[in-house]
C-alpha cells in the first residue's frame, strides 16, 4: 500500500496548505479522517464566496441558499474560536433586502478577525436589488494591524474617525463612496503606499478618481470609465508618487502637482464622444501645395490635458494608448520638455493618428528606447516627418509634396538607440514605416522586431528578409527578431 505523503506532513504545514484553498473546500476535508477533522482550526486565511453558490430561479430558494451561506460562515468562525491568528479574510456575498441581521453578522465576522491580528481584508457585496448598499461599522476603521484593504461593489462607509496606522495598500473598486467619507478614509492612512481606484458603477457619481492627495503614496492606479458623467476638474498631489496608471475620460482641467519623484506613467485617455473622429475632412493649401486635416474635431476643445501632461513631465518611462497619443495633439495646448524620459512606449490603432509624434519626440532630448506596439495608424497630413504617410490618394486629388527645404526631420535629431516593434505584420504601410525609421534614426543601435503571431513560417521568413534588406543610416544598427 502506497504511503500518503500529504497526511505525513506536520499539522502546521497542512494548515498552511488549507489556508490557500477556498474555506468551503478546506472545511470539506474534515470528512477525510479523524486527524483531518481538527485541521480547520489551523488555517489563518479565510475565503468565503457566495457567488459560487448556484441559485435556483425561485426567489424563495435563492433566499434559503443565501441563508445557508451565512450559517456556514457563522459555523466556520465558531470552529475557529481557538485560532490565535487570522491573517487574511476575503468575503464576497449578496446582501438581502430586509435582512438587517446580515449587517451585524458581517461586521461581527470582520471584528472577530481584526481582534486576531488581521492584516489583509477583502470585501465585496453584490446585491440582487439595485441600490442596496452594505454599510460597515465605524469601529472597523481603527485597526492597528490591517496592512491591505479592498472594498468592492456595494460597500459604503459612514465614519466619524478613521485611523489605520499600518495600512499600506487600499483598493476602492466601484464603491458607492461620497466625498466626505472618502476624504476621511484617505486622511486616516498615514503610511499608505499603494492606492487603486476604479469607478465604473453606472449609477455612481465620480468621487475618488477626481481628488487624490496623499504624502506617502508611491503607486496609484485610477480607472474611471463613467462615460455618461463628465467631470470638470481632477486634482492629484502626491510628492512621493513613483508610478501612475491613469485610465479615464478627459476633462476640462487637471492639477497634477508635486509629482517630482514620478518615474513611470501609463495613460489611457478617452473622449466622451469618440464619434468626433468618424468624419475627418482634408483641405488643400494651394500656397504650400499640400493637404492638411481640419484640425480639432468639434467638441474636443473643451477637453484640456495640458495640466496632466505638464504634471508628469519628469518621468523616465511613459506609456501611451492609441487615443492618448492623439489627444496629446488635440487637447494639449503646449508640450513640456521631457528631459528625463528614457523610454517612450506607444500603442497604435488604425483609427487613431500620430499627429503628436513629431513634437513629442522633439520634446524628449534624452530618449533612449522607443517601443511601438503596431505600426498601422490613421493617416493624416499632421503626422509630420515621424512617418512617411500621406492622406489617401482616393480622397485627395493631389498628393502632398514634401519640399527639400522643409525643416529637419524630427527623427534625424532623435537620440534613440533602441527601437522595439511588436505585432509587426509586414504590410506595405508597415514596411514603409520601418524604412523611414531606419533611414532617419542615426543613433540607432538595436532594432527588436516581434513578428505577428498570425504569420505562418514561410511568410514570417519573407517579412524578416524584407526588413534585413532595408538601408540603414546608422552603421551600428542591428536588427534582431524576437
Amino acid at each position: 500500500m502506497e504511503s500518503d505523503l500529504i497526511s505525513n506532513l506536520p499539522d502546521e504545514i497542512l494548515g498552511k496548505i488549507l489556508s490557500l484553498a477556498p474555506t468551503k473546500e478546506a472545511a470539506s476535508t474534515s470528512v477525510l479522517s479523524r486527524r483531518w477533522r481538527n485541521l480547520l482550526g489551523l488555517i489563518d486565511s479565510l475565503c468565503f464566496d457566495e457567488s459560487v453558490v448556484v441559485y435556483p430561479n425561485e426567489e424563495e430558494e435563492a433566499t434559503r441558499c443565501s441563508h445557508l451561506f451565512f450559517d456556514f460562515v457563522d459555523k466556520t468562525f465558531a470552529l475557529l474560536s481557538k485560532t490565535p491568528t487570522i491573517n487574511k479574510l476575503s468575503l464576497s456575498h449578496i446582501p438581502r433586502r430586509g435582512r438587517d441581521d446580515d449587517f451585524s453578522r458581517v461586521n461581527r465576522w470582520i471584528w472577530t478577525a481584526l481582534e486576531r491580528g488581521l492584516t489583509e481584508l477583502h470585501l465585496h457585496a453584490t446585491p440582487r436589488d439595485h441600490g442596496l448598499g452594505f454599510y460597515l461599522s465605524r469601529e472597523l476603521f481603527t485597526s492597528n494591524t490591517l496592512v491591505k484593504l479592498t472594498l468592492s461593489g456595494e460597500y459604503r462607509l459612514q465614519v466619524n474617525r478613521v485611523f489605520l496606522p499600518a495600512l499600506k495598500s487600499l483598493s476602492l473598486l466601484s464603491n458607492l463612496l461620497d466625498g466626505p467619507n472618502y476624504g476621511l478614509l484617505l486622511d486616516g492612512c498615514p503610511v499608505l503606499e499603494d492606492l487603486l481606484i476604479t469607478e465604473t458603477h453606472p449609477w455612481a457619481l465620480p468621487c475618488c478618481a477626481l481628488y487624490v492627495e496623499s504624502a506617502p503614496l508611491r503607486r496609484l492606479v485610477i480607472i474611471a470609465k463613467l462615460s455618461d458623467i463628465q467631470a470638470t476638474h481632477v486634482f492629484l498631489k502626491a510628492p512621493s508618487l513613483e508610478f501612475l496608471d491613469y485610465s479615464a475620460f478627459v476633462t476640462n482641467e487637471y492639477d497634477f502637482v508635486d509629482l517630482d519623484r514620478l518615474v513611470e506613467a501609463r495613460l489611457d485617455l478617452m473622449l466622451f464622444d469618440s464619434s468626433v473622429y468618424d468624419e475627418h475632412v482634408y483641405y488643400y493649401d494651394s500656397d504650400n501645395d499640400c493637404y492638411y486635416d481640419d484640425g480639432r474635431p468639434e467638441g474636443v476643445s473643451a477637453a484640456n490635458i495640458t495640466g496632466l501632461v505638464a504634471g508628469i513631465s519628469n518621468v523616465t518611462t511613459l506609456h501611451l494608448s492609441p487615443e492618448s497619443l492623439e489627444l496629446f495633439h488635440l487637447c494639449c495646448e503646449s508640450m513640456p520638455a521631457f528631459n528625463n524620459l528614457l523610454t517612450l512606449s506607444i500603442e497604435s490603432d488604425e483609427s487613431q493618428g500620430w499627429q503628436a509624434m513629431p513634437i513629442l519626440l522633439e520634446s524628449c532630448p534624452n530618449l533612449h528606447t522607443l517601443v511601438i506596439k503596431g505600426l498601422v495608424h490613421r493617416v493624416t497630413s499632421r503626422c509630420g516627418d515621424a512617418c512617411p504617410c500621406s492622406p489617401d490618394e482616393h480622397k485627395n486629388k493631389k498628393r502632398r509634396i514634401v519640399k527639400e527645404d522643409e525643416e529637419i526631420c524630427c527623427l534625424s535629431t532623435c537620440q534613440v538607440k533602441v527601437l522595439e516593434i511588436s505585432e509587426y505584420g509586414g504590410s506595405f504601410q508597415e514596411l514603409k514605416q520601418m524604412k523611414h525609421f531606419l533611414e532617419k534614426l542615426e543613433c540607432l543601435e538595436t532594432v527588436k522586431v516581434c513578428v505577428d503571431a498570425d504569420a505562418n513560417n514561410n511568410s514570417g521568413e519573407f517579412l524578416r528578409a524584407n526588413l534585413l534588406s532595408l538601408p540603414r543610416l546608422s552603421s551600428k544598427c542591428n536588427i534582431v527578431f524576437i
